[in-house]
């Protein structure tokens, strides 16, 4: 078996291929033969985290990926050998990721995929679908879930709408009945917003954004999905609606924020952070449930058409791989591992 690992952290130099024997699941264990991997922000930053201890002594990255059941461990029964998967937080908590061509995860983060999905939107989901069905579901009224028609009414600002999270929210905020706005710094990336399915894009910076914001929206927002809070916290509270939430996930463009304190207040406005390593099981599960859901109706496309352009590696790659997502690569990129 072909994986990549590292044994210290430090620039994709550390990474490696090495040769070695699949791994056998326990109980409540699946392996799964990967045929894609996904990278993500986190991966590279795991990676390149000179100022944390290793929490084992050799690590496969990447926490996203998809493929095929290969061996079920006792007591496993939603899934079953020949499966078609995809994968979440696949190294979280444990020292084997997706860029191996055969790995071990919970049984929980190995969702079944929809016959018609293929493994590319597959290994695109994880991390950034995941992210961005949490950032839905956290408004003081609901949705805690996703569905048709569960969004209806909602007007949705998406800071950042050509990132993997944003794409991921744009696409599922529609498939719910939301009408989405969302900002973006080039007209390359307004045309993959579009293309993604926002109704409005937005391009920043521009000193009027928020009066451009509130044109479409008179009321303000209802649910902010923010990259950057330290650039964008003033224009947030500025826009949002009366009870309105905004959900952070990101530290983009600095590591602290201020709000206006008075504004927030008088809107009640809901401030919530998300991390899907410490949000717990419920939320993940909700997540994996609903995205399974939009899987079927067809609403997660992926590829430059959809908005979310690909960009593929090999696996002795990985490397290059990481490099390409630490230096800002538009859209999803991601490891082609088997085939």
């Amino acid at each position: 078996m072909r994986s990549i690992s590292y044994a210290r952290t430090g620039p994709s130099s550390v990474l490696h291929l090495t040769e070695g024997e699949p791994g056998s699941p326990g109980p409540g264990e699946v392996r799964v033969r990967v045929v894609a991997s996904g990278v993500n922000p986190t991966d590279w930053k795991a990676r390149a985290a000179a100022d944390r201890p290793m929490p084992f002594a050799e690590i496969v990255p990447n926490q996203d990926g998809a493929g095929i059941v290969d061996e079920v461990g006792e007591g496993v029964t939603d899934v079953h050998v020949g499966d078609r998967v995809w994968i979440f937080l696949a190294a979280h908590q444990r020292p084997t990721g997706t860029a191996q061509e055969f790995t071990v995860v919970p049984a929980e983060r190995v969702v079944p995929l929809p016959e018609h999905t293929d493994f590319d939107v597959a290994a695109s989901l994880g991390v950034p679908a995941m992210t961005a069905h949490r950032a839905l579901t956290v408004h003081e009224f609901g949705p805690d879930r996703l569905s048709p028609g569960s969004l209806d009414g909602r007007i949705v600002l998406v800071q950042g709408g050509a990132g993997a999270v944003g794409h991921a929210a744009i696409q599922l905020a529609v498939w719910a009945g939301g009408t989405v706005i969302t900002t973006v710094s080039s007209d390359g990336k307004a045309t993959l917003a579009v293309a993604a399915g926002a109704h409005h894009v937005l391009r920043y910076p521009s000193a009027d954004l928020a009066e451009q914001i509130l044109a479409i929206a008179p009321d303000g927002v209802d649910q902010i999905v923010e990259v950057a809070p330290a650039q964008n916290a003033s224009l947030d509270v500025r826009v949002l609606a009366n009870h309105g939430s905004i959900a952070y996930y990101a530290n983009n463009n600095g590591e602290e924020f201020t709000a206006p304190i008075v504004e927030s207040f008088a809107k009640n406005a809901r401030w919530q952070g998300l991390l899907l390593y410490t949000v717990g099981g419920a939320a993940l599960a909700a997540a994996a449930a609903d995205i399974t859901a939009a899987l079927e109706d067809g609403a997660l496309p992926v590829g430059e058409a959809s908005g979310l352009p690909l960009t593929w590696f090999a696996l002795e790659e990985t490397a290059a791989a990481h490099d390409a997502v630490e230096n800002g690569a538009t859209g999803k990129v991601l490891i082609r591992v088997s085939e």
